[in-house]
């Protein structure tokens, strides 16, 4: 008899031994679930380089990679170049905005990320911004960049202008971070090399010197007079009395309004939408 209490109670304390366990087990997993899906994204899920056009060498497409990489993981924010040969019945803002929100891109909490999109069917181009990327990068500031890149583009350098736009996106990023984001009032100003300098200076000088030598030449038929009578063309000066005799008198007025003499400045910042997706993205688009 004594026996077989002894076996109930050990069953009993292995039963509870065994629920305390699986207690501590179940808390462990939804412990860790709940840190997953708090962590923020550290890799970007897609690549950040999609050639589908084929516009770039191995060469050209590995190097691009690497740089976008280099600035991606630096900045915490994705910089995506992606070419197709047509943009399938979409725009190019729509389709830019699809292939950052279906492909994974975005990098922190708020999904960082700003794409550059090319269609060669009709020469489109895009660009998306999400998160962090819609305030460093503003309207007037992609108006800038695609000023300074795009030309590239146009003339067929793709690498190049891929290039130059991985290089300035690098920079928009860091003034967002480090001070203003460059925008209406505060965009880059660009830099003359000193070399420049001497050389303007003496092209100016000598401008100067045959504009002041040309005119000397046409004040040579110019002579001193000994009085002021002698400038006088005799028969020119005749002297008649006028006198004008005010009849009347109308003065008219109007109120102005504010809105007459003010000027219309554009805002900055940047505008925005919504992707299919539900997803708000800043941008641009256009022709190259």
């Amino acid at each position: 008899m004594k026996k077989t209490i002894s076996k109930i109670k050990l069953l009993l304390s292995m039963a509870l031994i065994l629920m305390i366990l699986s207690g501590r087990l179940v808390n462990v997993d939804a412990m860790s679930s709940d840190t997953q899906s708090t962590q923020p994204k550290e890799a970007s899920s897609g690549e950040r380089l999609k050639d589908e056009a084929g516009l770039l060498s191995d060469d050209e497409a590995d190097s691009l990679l690497a740089q976008l990489d280099e600035i991606s993981e630096r900045q915490n924010c994705d910089v995506i170049v992606v070419t197709v040969a047509s943009l399938d019945g979409k725009t190019a803002e729509s389709y830019a905005d699809d292939y950052f929100d279906f492909n994974g891109y975005g990098l922190g909490q708020d999904g960082d990320g700003i794409l550059l999109l090319l269609s060669m069917e009709d020469r489109d181009w895009a660009i998306s911004t999400h998160g962090f990327a819609i305030t460093a990068f503003t309207d007037a500031g992609q108006n800038y960049m695609t000023d300074h890149f795009l030309s590239y583009i146009s003339d067929g350098e793709y690498a190049q202008g891929f290039q130059k736009y991985a290089e300035l996106c690098d920079q928009f990023l860091t003034q967002a971070k480090e001070g203003e984001p460059y925008d209406t009032d505060n965009l880059p100003k660009g830099s003359v090399a000193f070399i420049w300098l001497p050389i303007d200076i003496v092209i100016g000088c000598i401008i100067a010197f045959f504009r002041a030598q040309g005119k000397k030449k046409r004040l040579k038929t110019v002579r001193k007079k000994v009085s002021a009578r002698d400038y006088i063309v005799q028969g020119s000066l005749k002297a008649r009395t006028n006198r004008e005799i005010l009849l009347n008198r109308t003065v008219s007025s109007r109120d102005i309004s504010s809105s007459d003499n003010s000027s219309s400045d554009s805002g900055g910042g940047s505008s925005t939408h919504t992707s299919s997706s539900g997803e708000t993205h800043g941008g641009s688009s256009g022709k190259f």
